[in-house]
């Protein structure tokens, strides 16, 4: 659905009001879905019931608790154990082993049984899913692909109640993502050129502006 100022629905960043913040009920731009799609709103308010509820009604505690004190590693840990879960999982990219052990370690040390799974589990060539020499970072080399399928389906194997994804791939995550049977969550969003916080070229779009063609 497209507005008189030819904005289409839904597209809530164009929103200076953000009325569905605080005040509901006050005027809202004609693109709002609010107004365009109340029918799927009401549609999905249906669907927070068992499970789904507990995880939204216990997210929502992290965030009044833990908001501005608890950094996410915290929350993550405050969040499964108020769901009951005992078994985790963590895949992460083989760029950040050292992280993901002190993770693990620190998880367990609240009481979890965690298991980990690298990206590069399986050991396959990039050549057997059909990149060419020529595509991979060293040419003429062994050079393992990420396997997310792989990564989620021993997670899947050892019935994991909740992944964490620390650092994979843009791309391998969301197939991971796709094949997991148990919850996701991010606690490492990979960004290899600001440390790991995506965000730092949004803050800085003059440094950046040569990497991300503004």
């Amino acid at each position: 659905m497209v507005d008189i100022l030819g904005i289409e629905s839904p597209n809530c960043v164009y929103c200076r009001l953000k009325p569905c913040s605080r005040e509901p009920e006050a005027p809202k731009p004609e693109f709002c879905p609010m107004l365009t799609y109340p029918e799927v709103i009401k549609e999905a308010l249906s669907k927070y019931v068992g499970f789904v509820k507990d995880v939204h009604r216990v997210a929502s505690l992290v965030e009044k608790e833990g908001y501005c004190v608890w950094p996410r590693l915290r929350e993550v840990v405050e969040f499964a154990m108020r769901l009951g879960i005992k078994k985790l999982g963590v895949v992460f990219c083989i760029g950040l082993s050292n992280e993901a052990e002190f993770i693990v370690k620190y998880l367990e040390g609240k009481g979890f049984k965690v298991y980990s799974v690298c990206c590069k589990c399986g050991g396959i060539d990039k050549t057997v899913v059909g990149l060419r020499e020529g595509d991979k970072l060293r040419p003429g080399t062994h050079e393992s692909m990420c396997n997310p399928i792989t990564q989620a389906e021993l997670l899947n194997h050892v019935g994991t109640e909740l992944n964490l994804v620390v650092g994979l791939c843009v791309g391998h995550d969301t197939i991971f993502i796709m094949y997991s049977k148990a919850p996701v969550t991010y606690l490492v969003v990979k960004d290899r050129v600001t440390g790991h916080n995506p965000v730092a070229p949004i803050y800085a779009q003059n440094y950046f502006r040569t990497r991300l063609e503004l």
